[in-house]
């Protein structure tokens, strides 16, 4: 490996791949799916940066953030990392918002620890050797 293959991988990483939403008790695929940045790529680097800066802003005099004002600063940071999507309700797509990423990510927590998995993946982001 070279330099410029990993400043490559980095650049691809920024392009997603997508990663389908699976049953948590049958492991079959739901339907769903997402486009996800990759760990490496600068979509997730200015999440965390956005996270960081979240998460200053939530702190009260003494420096403390509340362990609820912390779990939306890392959702809200996931959230940044979905670059897209594929979902329907109602039978209708759900159009493709940080506010509606952030309503599914929130509708139950297999859902979001999937995608945080995904987005950490570094060996899915990576070509085969």
């Amino acid at each position: 490996m070279q330099l410029n293959d990993i400043l490559s991988n980095a650049e691809d990483q920024d392009r997603g791949r997508w990663f389908d939403l699976l049953d948590p008790v049958t492991g079959k695929p739901t339907g769903i799916r997402f486009l996800i940045a990759g760990p490496d790529s600068a979509t997730q680097a200015r999440a965390r940066l956005k996270m960081v800066d979240d998460l200053a802003a939530a702190a009260d005099d003494e420096g403390r953030v509340s362990a609820e004002a912390r779990e939306k600063c890392r959702l809200n940071s996931l959230g940044r990392c979905v670059l897209g999507w594929e979902i329907a309700e109602d039978g209708e797509p759900v159009p493709f918002t940080h506010a509606n990423v952030l309503r599914v990510l929130r509708a139950a927590q297999w859902v979001h620890q999937q995608v945080d998995a995904m987005a950490g993946d570094r060996a899915a982001f990576m070509e085969a050797r």
